[in-house]
């Protein structure tokens, strides 16, 4: 057997992967496990989705190859998105690049513009595959730590001057995931005349833009004047319209950076399934109220386990956006240490913080993609874990 790529050495299996096997295991010997680790939508899309996509996949004609640029229509469908939310104005045919899902878009994006040694600033903690595309590329990851007493905002100030000039993109995530922060347009600004400053590629990853709480509106970092000389941002239908195993994204912002990408997507992929472009058409262009309703459920399960985590004598901050909790874990345990134990004895599973980065040591995700039956069962199982004396790794 010859040996693997010695681009792969610098990689491991994802985390979520590794998870799914055990998982699958424990239920396969019954257990019954309470899933809020993955942020994976457990509600449907709207149905006029779904009958999109039938009566499209159901007509002959619509099985082919089809083009990477995906269709006019669906390039015309996020224009009009970025149009009515944010009053963004987009070429659809030079500013638009619809993707096989964001994570595709992030993971190519890096690969069409690293070369080995190029640093890309990362948050951290973080979305893995930021990191993970940088070091297949041969780049260098330079963390940018997201903390708390800067409500998970990264200070650019603090980067040093001999990192900032050998850098070249920059990625930024809000909503945020893992830590469920949000950011003002006002910080977007700042970022773009950093980015500008330093001549870097800004990337924004907006996947949870749409899952918001409370009121609160997420800004997109084009609406900040100049952002499209120097940013491109993702967006994706997985969060916004429950359609995450459809695989439907799109990068949206500077043309020349898109080329780029575009051309390496080319050559990687054979673009999407027509009736899924078609019915995602229809996603971004139909009635939108179901949205709210739909954000409102995750609302009151937001709520529901906030209240059962503060009342374990946890302090978790109220997330605006997103579909997570970012929780401190109790002290004297790991994130991994704590997650594993509550997953092997309370059949909860959770996602360690560390897996985001090693800033996300002492804290687990939680995702709110369970109903809220499921989620006062989990917090039951906790509590009862805990009163059994498992606050702390040796039981004391």
């Amino acid at each position: 057997m010859k040996p693997i790529a010695q681009r792969m050495e610098v990689i491991s299996p994802h985390f979520f992967a590794s998870l799914n096997t055990k998982i699958a295991g424990m239920q396969a010997s019954g257990r019954d496990v309470i899933r809020l680790d993955e942020g994976s939508p457990d509600m449907p899309p709207a149905p006029a989705i779904i009958s999109a996509l039938i009566e499209a996949a159901s007509a002959p004609e619509n099985h082919s190859y089809q083009p990477h640029s995906g269709t006019k229509a669906l390039r015309s469908a996020w224009a009009e998105m970025y149009s009515r939310l944010y009053n963004v104005e987009l070429d659809p045919d030079r500013e638009i690049v619809p993707l096989l899902g964001s994570k595709e878009g992030i993971f190519h994006l890096l690969l069409a513009f690293v070369n080995p040694g190029d640093i890309v600033l990362v948050p951290n903690p973080g979305y893995v595959t930021y990191s993970r595309g940088t070091m297949m590329a041969g780049g260098t990851v330079y963390d940018m730590p997201l903390l708390s007493e800067r409500n998970f905002l990264p200070d650019f100030n603090a980067i040093p001057p001999e990192i900032t000039s050998k850098a070249k993109i920059i990625w930024l995530n809000y909503p945020n995931n893992p830590t469920g922060a949000t950011a003002t347009l006002d910080f977007f600004t700042e970022a773009v005349e950093y980015a500008t400053k330093n001549n870097l590629i800004l990337c924004h990853d907006a996947a949870y833009s749409q899952v918001t709480y409370d009121g609160y509106t997420a800004p997109s970092v084009l609406q900040v004047k100049g952002a499209k000389e120097i940013a491109i941002e993702f967006n994706s239908l997985s969060k916004s319209h429950n359609m995450a195993g459809w695989r439907v994204g799109a990068a949206l912002g500077n043309q020349d950076i898109l080329r780029g990408l575009y051309t390496l997507k080319t050559n990687a992929d054979s673009g999407h399934f027509l009736p899924i472009l078609q019915a995602a058409s229809v996603a971004l262009t139909t009635d939108q109220s179901w949205l709210k309703e739909r954000n409102e459920i995750y609302r009151q399960r937001r709520d529901h386990m906030l209240t059962g985590l503060r009342e374990m004598g946890l302090n978790p901050s109220t997330p605006y956006g997103s579909l997570y909790i970012w929780c401190p874990i109790f002290v004297g345990w790991s994130s991994i240490e704590f997650t594993t134990a509550i997953l092997e004895q309370a059949h909860v599973s959770l996602s360690p913080g560390v897996i985001f980065g090693q800033h996300g040591e002492g804290y687990m995700r939680i995702s709110l993609t369970a109903p809220i039956e499921r989620i006062d069962q989990a917090i039951q199982r906790i509590q009862d874990w805990r009163n059994n004396g498992n606050s702390l790794p040796d039981g004391r």
